[in-house]
């Protein structure tokens, strides 16, 4: 097993994307804890893995945060790998979207990560090293012209916060990546890809002819995470069938 009795904390892990990361995660012998504001979902999910927690997590809370790392020390006693997948889109273009859903956008995409981060650091540290994983996006790498501004803003920069920690911490032995999907097979995109128009627009933007499972993008975080890619910091890893290679 490739995260065998590894400490992972998973935002945004009740449902969709970041449940595929932790059954995988539990999967590989880590054991999960499972961070989110739905505690129906997020209980479920636990449920389902013999080594998992759920956690309530308001990423967009300092004092959420704190909460939450101060449990997983005192039942676990560290934390190996931190995975900042919880996130928003408001779909709105630029003209359109109201500064309070830009806020409510940051507050979730930048300020959530940023919170996470700055409170595993000192975890870590003491601990002799761990991994952050912070789930951007192909927005995060170029402007695209299917997404909303507001989105890419929030993604980009979370591309950029993952290179500065990359290279601040890599000497306390804290390794930084970032993950960036294309558009992924969920139930939320089945919906809209029932649009003709649009999912000619998905599938032929991407040279392989197909969007990403929630696999594809589990096994990127399982690879990340693991002693294999130990000397892999700093990058923003694209998921994304060739998306960007354009």
């Amino acid at each position: 097993m490739r995260l065998l009795n590894k400490v992972a904390l998973i935002t945004g892990g009740a449902q969709g994307l970041g449940a595929e990361i932790a059954r995988r995660f539990h999967s590989e012998g880590a054991f999960v804890f499972i961070g989110d504001i739905n505690e129906t979902d997020g209980e479920k999910a636990a449920r389902e893995m013999e080594r998992a927690v759920f956690l309530k997590l308001d990423v967009s809370s300092e004092a959420s945060w704190e909460a939450a790392l101060a449990a997983i020390v005192a039942r676990s006693g560290h934390l190996d790998v931190l995975i900042n997948n919880a996130g928003i889109n408001i779909r709105k273009n630029i003209e359109e979207m109201p500064a309070e859903s830009l806020d409510a956008m940051l507050a979730v995409n930048l300020k959530g990560p940023f919170l996470g981060i700055k409170h595993v650091l000192p975890i870590m540290r003491k601990a002799g090293g761990g991994t952050i994983l912070n789930m951007s996006s192909i927005c995060g790498l170029v402007g695209h012209k299917y997404t909303n501004e507001a989105y890419t803003a929030t993604k980009g920069a979370l591309t950029l916060l993952t290179k500065s920690i990359a290279s601040r911490y890599a000497k306390d032995n804290i390794r930084c990546n970032s993950v960036h999907p294309s558009t992924v097979d969920t139930p939320l995109v089945q919906a809209v890809l029932k649009d003709p128009e649009r999912r000619a627009e998905r599938f032929g933007e991407i040279p392989l002819g197909r969007i990403a499972t929630t696999g594809d993008v589990a096994n990127a975080f399982v690879f990340l995470a693991s002693d294999e890619a130990s000397f892999i910091n700093g990058v923003a890893f694209p998921v994304d069938g060739g998306l960007t290679a354009w």
